[in-house]
Order: structure tokens, then C-alpha cells, then sequence
């Protein structure tokens, strides 16, 4: 189907445009918008043994696959949520990704956040103040790519493994993430722009951060993995793939 938009000179066919002088500023935001109502793929990301590969297969087929194997190559499938199998053929597939936790296994990341439609950091709930500078580091860097800025792309942040006695609560995390990623921002401000790899800079100048300062929308959840409390993850991803 076309499309004309006579107010910006936009011919619109097959996703086609007519790039005129005139409203430069909406092609791009309508480009924009073409692009992420077809994007489909939810990016697992956060350390290793957060929980990640038992969330992913929570979501496929509802098993658990216990054990934890570091593994080279990203986790994918794309598939019909197990929430949703009475309704397969009738909602879009989600393409979802879970990426390798090590540093040094984090090498087709960016190529994941371009196309992702959802980011969910995986963030163990246990071990999460002695893992806690490592968490920040990492979710840091995804915070600020140029991908994921321009994109807005949004994020959910998953306390998982709240089913121990002994996991802090997402509000604990909530506060204490924002607190560790402020002293990110404030020692990577101090570098000259030559020793940061980052594209863009996190929050509001003069003051302190907090995730609302972000310029996509981080939101913070908990989740067990093992038990299959996994609702408010299964919600995030229908709201950003569309059935």
C-alpha cells in the first residue's frame, strides 16, 4: 500500500521515500517508527549466571534447563511465547536473543541492539552487591550506545532469583544501580572524550542520576526464572512486539 504525505513530500511504497528539504525532521522520525513496528527481537543481556538462558527458555517452552553453561555463541529462537501456545498462528513470533555474559563474549552485541524492539538486563538478585560495579559497568555501556539512544529503545531491568530468601528487592537494586551508575558518569565526564568509547553521555548534567534522566524508558521489575514467575517479562515483551 502507498502512502502520501502531502505536508512533507513523503511517498511512502514499500517503505520507499521521497527525501525532500521540506520536513527533514518528520522522515526521519516516520522512518524511525517503519523500522521499530517491524522489529521483533528482545535482547537478553546482563552477567553471566544472572539467569538469563533460564529466563529464555521459560519464555519458549516453559522448562527450566537448569545448569549453567557459558556458551560462545549468542542463545536464539524465534518463536510463540509459551504463555501464548494456545494462540499460536494468531500473535507474531518474538525473535528473542540471549547474549553471552563474559566481557570477552560480547563481541555481536551491537548488531543485536540495532534491530532489537526491547532490551531485558538480566540482573542476579542474590549476588547482586558483590557483582554490583560489574552490573553497572556493563548496563552502562548499553545505556549509553548510540543504538539504543537514537532508537529510544526501551529497557527492563530483571531482578531475577527473588524466589531466595536472600535476594534483595528490585526497589534495593533500583537505588543502588542508579547510585553505582552516577559514579560511572561522574569519573567517565573526567576523561577526555579520546578515552571514552561510549557515543553518548549519561543524564543531566549538575545533577544526580536517576533512570527517569535517560532518553529511553527503563523500568525495574522481579522475576524467578526457576519458578517461573516471568509475567511482567512476557507483558514487556507484547508491549513493544506487537501481536
Amino acid at each position: 500500500m502507498a502512502v502520501f504525505i502531502e505536508s512533507c513530500g513523503i511517498f511512502c511504497n514499500s517503505f520507499v521515500f521521497i527525501t525532500t528539504p521540506r520536513c527533514y525532521g518528520f522522515q526521519q522520525k516516520f522512518a524511525r517508527f517503519i523500522r521499530q513496528s517491524k522489529a521483533n527481537t528482545i535482547v537478553l543481556a546482563g552477567l553471566s549466571g544472572s539467569g538469563k538462558t533460564v529466563l529464555f527458555y521459560q519464555l519458549r517452552d516453559g522448562s527450566l534447563h537448569q545448569g549453567s553453561v557459558t556458551s560462545m555463541d549468542p542463545n536464539e529462537g524465534t518463536f510463540t511465547l509459551h504463555s501464548e501456545a494456545d494462540r499460536r498462528g494468531k500473535v507474531k513470533p518474538v525473535h528473542i536473543v540471549d547474549v553471552p555474559g563474559h566481557s570477552r563474549l560480547r563481541p555481536n552485541l551491537d548488531d543485536f541492539l540495532q534491530k532489537a524492539a526491547g532490551i531485558v538486563f538480566v540482573i542476579d538478585a542474590v549476588d547482586f552487591l558483590l557483582n554490583m560495579q560489574a552490573v553497572a559497568e556493563y548496563f552502562y555501556d548499553i545505556l549509553t550506545k548510540a543504538s539504543v539512544v537514537e532508537r529510544k529503545t526501551p529497557v527492563l531491568i530483571v531482578c531475577n532469583k527473588t524466589d531466595k530468601a536472600t535476594a534483595h528487592t528490585k526497589e534495593f537494586i533500583r537505588r543502588q544501580l542508579e547510585k553505582e551508575l552516577e559514579k560511572l558518569r561522574t569519573s567517565r565526564i573526567a576523561l577526555s572524550a579520546a578515552d571514552i568509547a561510549n557515543e553518548f553521555m549519561l543524564g543531566i548534567a549538575g545533577q544526580p542520576f536517576t533512570f527517569y534522566h535517560c532518553h529511553n524508558k527503563v523500568t525495574v521489575t522481579d522475576a524467578s526464572g526457576i519458578t517461573g514467575e516471568i509475567s511482567e517479562i512476557e507483558e514487556f515483551i507484547r508491549d513493544h512486539v506487537i501481536p
